[in-house]
């Protein structure tokens, strides 16, 4: 059970929580990313004498977040989970697709302690900035005795890295961890646990040891009133071996779409449904089952939103193609 002395490593990859704007009031049209690990570490005094150290692995805005990334901070999460002097692992991220790295991340990595993502929703030089506290809660949980898996510290709240989902584009609480509930809060520097810590997974570890450059192609398409079969058609035409259709409500999908997706399927592409609702997921099916809802006959992602049901399905081909 790791000590209140051990270290705690603070993995950069850029996003909002490491931005810079031109205007202190500027909250829209800054530049993600513009901050080092290290920059954003200095600039929290309550993390001062810590034990802490930093890498940036990348400095991106997260809406371009590539495989490449995914592979290189999986691989580091894992190298710093391994030594005995760190307690937990704290990953900055941008908010746009933290639900997809923290789901590649607890889909690869078996995370016995710890991996703490925490974001921002307001750029380092805005006149409140949410970025530093979040950052010393993430801290905080890190450290916090037993406590293992995939996490989310935002706006006091801790989420579980797979339930996690982006709410709204603007507002600084922006995330939910959906029909589940937080794991946990911060209350006064403090944890305080509703529920158990997730599991530790890393069910698709061997990805880690692959060339992302051989990784499958996976899209989402969007099911709608008019949707056309043909997007379908051209992203298999295009090299997709795997679809996510982010059906309306509880994954219903548009009849034009759903003779595309068997059409697929008898291609041997993988097509599973998701949700375009925020909030829960898909009721009936999972993914690889051979459940389907009455109306398309295709297997269901669950509960996971539609990126995440990306992931584990872009991660299922690679391991069994």
């Amino acid at each position: 059970m790791p000590s209140a002395e051990q270290r705690v490593v603070i993995l950069g990859t850029g996003g909002t929580i490491a931005g810079t704007a031109a205007r202190a009031q500027d909250h829209t049209g800054y530049q993600a990313g513009a901050l080092s690990a290290a920059d954003l570490l200095a600039g929290v005094p309550a993390l001062a004498g810590q034990a802490l150290e930093t890498a940036s692995v990348a400095q991106l805005d997260s809406c371009d977040m590539d495989h490449a990334t995914w592979l290189k901070l999986a691989q580091a999460v894992q190298k710093h989970l391994a030594r005995p002097d760190v307690a937990g692992v704290v990953v900055t991220h941008g908010t746009d697709t933290l639900e997809e790295t923290a789901a590649f991340i607890h889909f690869t990595v078996r995370a016995t302690k710890p991996v703490v993502f925490t974001a921002a929703m307001r750029p380092a030089t805005a006149p409140s900035p949410d970025g530093p506290q979040n950052l010393v809660d993430a801290c905080t949980v890190a450290r916090d005795p037993g406590a293992q898996g995939v996490l989310a510290v935002l706006g006091g709240q801790v989420h579980a890295g797979l339930g996690l989902r982006k709410v709204h584009g603007y507002r600084v609480d922006a995330f939910s961890s959906g029909d589940a509930g937080p794991v946990a809060q911060l209350e006064d520097g403090r944890v305080r646990r509703f529920r158990d810590w997730p599991d530790p997974a890393g069910a698709f570890e061997a990805v880690l040891s692959t060339d992302c450059a051989r990784w499958p192609v996976v899209d989402i398409l969007t099911s709608h009133a008019g949707a056309r079969g043909a997007l379908l058609r051209a992203a298999v035409a295009a090299g997709a071996q795997g679809v996510v259709l982010a059906g309306t409500g509880n994954g219903s999908v548009h009849q034009d779409l759903v003779a595309a997706a068997k059409e697929a399927v008898a291609q041997g592409v993988r097509v599973v449904r998701a949700s375009r609702c925020q909030l829960g997921g898909v009721v009936g099916g999972v993914v690889g089952g051979v459940v389907g809802d009455s109306q398309s006959g295709l297997p269901s992602s669950a509960e996971l939103t539609a990126p995440q049901a990306r992931v584990q399905l872009l991660l299922a081909l690679v391991v069994i193609p």
